[in-house]
């Protein structure tokens, strides 16, 4: 075997080092997985709650109607929908029978915007019934329709 000469070993060091600083000192690593997954999440109370209103005139006597106008008031700030209105009679004196009055509702699934006010959701009738009883008792009495939706 020849020997190196000291230029010759200067050579092979330089070029070595070369070859380390070009890309062989140069490394790399990746991972390589497979697998599978889910989520779920939980919805909140779709658009939140709205307080609903009734409205109608006053004066109402036995065997007449009043139209009767139901709202919807949307604090939230989530938009929603009223579905179907469920309306029911309450009055203030107890000899002024909720059973003498009738009351409809309609409604169309409507809309009621975030932050909202005084939406109109649907119409009725409230029907004040004639009856062969006393019903004097209803002049001083309140009569209040209430609402429901689903």
């Amino acid at each position: 075997m020849r020997q190196l000469t000291k230029k010759s070993k200067v050579i092979a060091v330089a070029a070595s080092a070369a070859l380390v600083a070009v890309g062989g000192g140069t490394a790399y690593a990746y991972w390589t997985t497979t697998g599978t997954g889910a989520g779920t999440a939980t919805n909140s109370a779709g658009g939140g709650t709205v307080v609903l209103h009734a409205n109608f005139d006053a004066g109402l006597a036995p065997g007449n109607s009043e139209t009767v106008t139901y709202t919807a008031d949307n604090s939230s700030n989530t938009g929603t929908v009223v579905g179907t209105l469920t309306p029911s009679v309450i009055t203030s004196v107890a000899e002024c029978l909720p059973a003498w009055f009738t009351v409809t509702a309609k409604t169309s699934n409507a809309a009621v915007a975030a932050n909202s006010n005084g939406t109109e959701v649907g119409t009725g009738t409230l029907t004040f019934l004639n009856s062969d009883a006393n019903q004097d008792s209803c002049k001083s009495a309140v009569v209040t329709v209430t609402v429901a939706s689903e």
